[in-house]
């Protein structure tokens, strides 16, 4: 199958859309994808093909250019928060979603170039962010936005939340400290070299003497203000009855300075200034890139959250008086910041546009691209009653939404959140690598000692110095970041995958899973359940006879009631099953005291009688009723009416199983459904183990079985399978929405695809890949440093630049992980 030259999808068109570049015509998969090559030969940058290392994003949900209207931005209420101005010339700085590489910097940075009034674009591929200043008596915001747009990426400006502004203030401060105790390593390092020489011995010990007190000063800031983080988190760990890796450096930056400084009053013995301030930046520097890492390894969300829009279009109802005095209502259409929405008010989305909140259809049918929330980019058609969240778009016809939640209470917001305490959370092995840690700073400490006592015989002049080196060579910050800088980047994928981390340990869990149990409903199927065909019967319950089609016409109820009546039973349920009833609501029919039985079915009273809706079980028929899938309806303990269900498999439901048997994990079906129903889906997705007519409890039991042989995964659809999810060793939760926030699942994959869980599980196993590493090239280098240390063989300031390469090493491997193809 050929494939799409600009985003390498499958081409299933035909060469229906073609793009001619660099003279050859070249296939495109759909006309989104035709556009953008279009645009960006004709703006004759087609050298991006040539230099590009990645794909470009599919663009199936690109809108026509006159569809994407960015005027909002062009109001000054929307600027003031947002652009800076210098005189006629602005600065913003913008969030573009769809740069893969390099490549897509450049090409957005030389299509910008060509407009006139761009002043100028410089475009961060990592950050995925641009920062673009033009002349605003030529060029509008709007038309910027509009440009990048037209070449197949999403751009909105890029704001800036208190907690970043936080995150910022404290970066400032932090390189403040860095580049103080830079500029005071190398005036030291000057007049230390100097001292070495031992010239000043010879020939004027009063220079020599005035060379120590000013390093002994430019050195002070450094010890008192650029390592003050080392002392504080030294003193709480102490506080809290522990020992941690900065008690070892503060007593080696605190002892070596004091040591110095009585050596430069005394005017006797060494001084080791340089090797205070060195070791002191090198310690910093390590940490920089710590913090870098983390930083980078949050873009993501951090520009999900930007991607929700600014403006919003409010639809209000006012009284509009005509000249004849008659008075008519009119719909009016105001755009007004989206911060100004409250809960319960209407708003228009129009094709082409993002929605401003999360919220609910009242009128319209369209289909939404909610790939900035699960990373695919087909849109999903949604009509009245359904969910909408903020920051997805709009493509086809114009939507009108209520908002019913804002700010915090958003999708997107709690998405933020979940992969904050998925960042946050350490596994077994981090837990283990803290504990080791503790312990491992004790022993360092012990051993300095010793070796000070040691060296006392030795050599005393050496023995404090010695000393200094073993507690700054074996410092154990590199087996500190080990883990938590790899967890961070992993959840910043897993992120993009569509999959949110709710508990710890999955990181572990992934890699030892043996065997993947399905339920069916919801999850090996689309959950969209519809009913096929209603079949109307009078069997009582204790006959048991065997149902056909020809007893229609013995019912005393019409298709239309039994309808009604099971409408009424489901009406408030989850269920998928229940969905498929919902059109059929009646407000004259009313259920009252409704039972959920759990696995079977529901039942209620209608006009004082007694009715019940679900398995053939739960109605009192026997196994020979339970052929495909049904659902049956019983009035007075008589058998009334039976629903013929249908639901269909997930388009990559047979691509996720294919891949996960590859992968050599065993793939079962759990269902309650009918045996002849679960066997057909089994059949069809080449799936060997199926369990049907399973309750709660015995898919719970199944699960508990399978545990004594392997590590079990469980899908579930969140609703009914609580216990099952609870009791398996790694619990899968599908869909997205308000459910997010109550599952107890330990992942959610968003976008309801089953085939990034294989991918969640290969990233796993690369995540405790590199952490192996990371440990074992920690204790590897402390190891190998600690006996040169005890011996001499190091200087202090080898041993500060000797451990901070080691850190850097651990968090530029962790930082490999960001590069992974998904």
């Amino acid at each position: 199958m050929q494939t799409c030259f600009h985003c390498n999808e499958p081409v299933l068109t035909g060469r229906e859309f073609t793009t001619v570049i660099d003279n050859q015509e070249q296939l495109m998969c759909c006309p989104g994808c035709q556009a953008v090559s279009q645009a960006i030969i004709d703006s004759g940058l087609s050298s991006y093909y040539q230099f590009r290392s990645e794909p470009g994003s599919k663009q199936t949900a690109l809108v026509p250019s006159e569809l994407a209207q960015y005027s909002a931005y062009d109001l000054p209420e929307i600027q003031q928060d947002l652009v800076y101005s210098k005189d006629d010339e602005k600065t913003l700085s913008v969030s573009i979603e769809g740069i893969t590489c390099a490549a897509c910097a450049w090409l957005i940075e030389h299509k910008l170039k060509q407009l006139p009034g761009i002043v100028k674009i410089s475009v961060n591929s990592t950050t995925q962010r641009a920062l673009v200043t033009w002349n605003d008596s030529t060029i509008k915001l709007s038309e910027i936005l509009s440009a990048i747009s037209r070449i197949g990426y999403q751009a909105a400006p890029y704001q800036v939340d208190e907690q970043e502004k936080l995150s910022k203030q404290e970066s400032r401060k932090f390189l403040l400290r860095l580049g103080l105790a830079g500029f005071a390593t190398m005036q030291v390092m000057m007049f230390a070299l100097a001292l070495y020489s031992d010239y000043f011995v010879l020939q004027d010990t009063e220079m020599r003497d005035y060379f120590r007190w000013v390093s002994m000063t430019l050195a002070a800031p450094v010890v008192f203000y650029s390592a003050q983080p080392f002392y504080f988190s030294a003193v709480r760990s102490l506080l809290g009855g522990k020992v941690n890796m900065d008690l070892s450096v503060s007593l080696a930056i605190a002892g070596a300075y004091i040591a110095s400084c009585i050596a430069t009053i005394n005017g006797a013995g060494e001084v080791y200034f340089e090797s205070v301030t060195m070791f002191t930046f090198f310690l910093l520097l390590g940490r920089f890139f710590e913090q870098k890492a983390k930083q980078t390894a949050s873009v993501s969300s951090s520009n999900l959250h930007k991607l929700v829009p600014l403006t919003a279009n409010l639809k209000t109802i006012e009284a509009h008086s005509e000249i004849n005095s008659i008075s008519e209502s009119v719909e009016v259409i105001t755009e007004i910041p989206a911060k100004r929405l409250i809960i319960g008010d209407i708003i228009l989305i129009k094709p082409g546009e993002v929605v401003a909140a999360d919220g609910i259809i009242l009128q319209g049918k369209s289909g939404l691209n909610e790939s900035m929330l699960t990373g695919e980019q087909m849109p999903l058609i949604k009509s009245e009653q359904d969910m909408v969240y903020a920051g997805t778009i709009n493509v086809d016809q114009p939507l009108t939404v209520e908002v019913t939640a804002l700010g915090q209470d958003q999708l997107v917001a709690e998405i933020i959140r979940l992969q904050e305490v998925a960042s946050n959370t350490k596994p077994k092995i981090a837990l283990m690598v803290d504990k080791s840690a503790s312990y491992f700073s004790t022993a360092i400490i012990l051993i300095a000692a010793l070796t000070y006592v040691a060296w006392q015989f030795i050599s005393p002049d050496d023995a404090f110095w010695v000393m200094l080196s073993v507690l700054v060579a074996t410092c154990p910050c590199a087996l500190a970041l080990a883990t938590p800088t790899a967890i961070t980047c992993s959840t910043a994928i897993f992120t993009k995958l569509g999959i949110i981390v709710q508990k710890a340990g999955v990181f572990e869990k992934l890699p030892l899973l043996q065997h993947i149990v399905f339920d069916k409903t919801g999850t090996l199927t689309c959950g969209t359940v519809s009913i096929q065909k209603t079949i109307l019967t009078d069997e009582n319950i204790s006959e048991n006879t065997q149902l056909n089609n020809n007893q229609n016409q013995n019912s005393q109820y019409d298709e239309q009631t039994v309808l009604n009546y099971a409408a009424a039973l489901e009406l408030g349920s989850l269920h998928p099953i229940a969905q498929a009833f919902s059109t059929f609501n009646s407000k004259y029919v009313v259920a009252t005291d409704i039972t959920h039985h759990v696995g079977l079915g529901i039942s209620g009273k209608i006009n004082n009688k007694e009715i019940k809706i679900g398995n053939a079980q739960f109605n009192g028929l026997d196994a020979s009723h339970c052929h495909g899938q049904l659902l049956w309806l019983s009035i007075d303990d008589i058998v009334t009416a039976c629903f013929v269900l249908q639901d269909s498999i997930r388009v990559d439901s047979q691509q996720a199983v294919s891949d996960l048997q590859q992968s050599g994990l065993q793939v079962s079906i759990a269902s309650g459904d009918c045996a002849k129903h679960v066997n057909e889906i089994a059949k069809q997705l080449n799936i060997k183990h199926a369990y049907s007519g399973l309750s709660p409890a015995d898919k719970l039991e199944l699960i508990n079985k399978l545990q004594t042989k392997h590590h079990v995964a469980m899908f579930g659809d969140g609703i009914n399978d609580a216990p099952v999810l609870a009791g398996a060793n790694l619990s899968v939760a599908m869909g997205s929405g308000s459910a997010i926030a109550k599952n107890s699942a330990d992942l959610i994959l968003l976008g309801d695809h089953l085939s990034k869980f294989n991918q969640a599980i290969k990233l796993a196993k690369l995540t405790n890949r590199i952490i192996k590493q990371n440990l074992i090239w920690a204790f590897a280098y402390n190891i190998i440093i600690l006996p040169l240390a005890v011996t001499g063989h190091v200087v202090p300031y080898i041993a500060a630049i000797g451990m901070s390469i080691s850190s850097i090493i651990v968090v530029s491997n962790s930082l490999r992980l960001l590069r992974v193809k998904i």
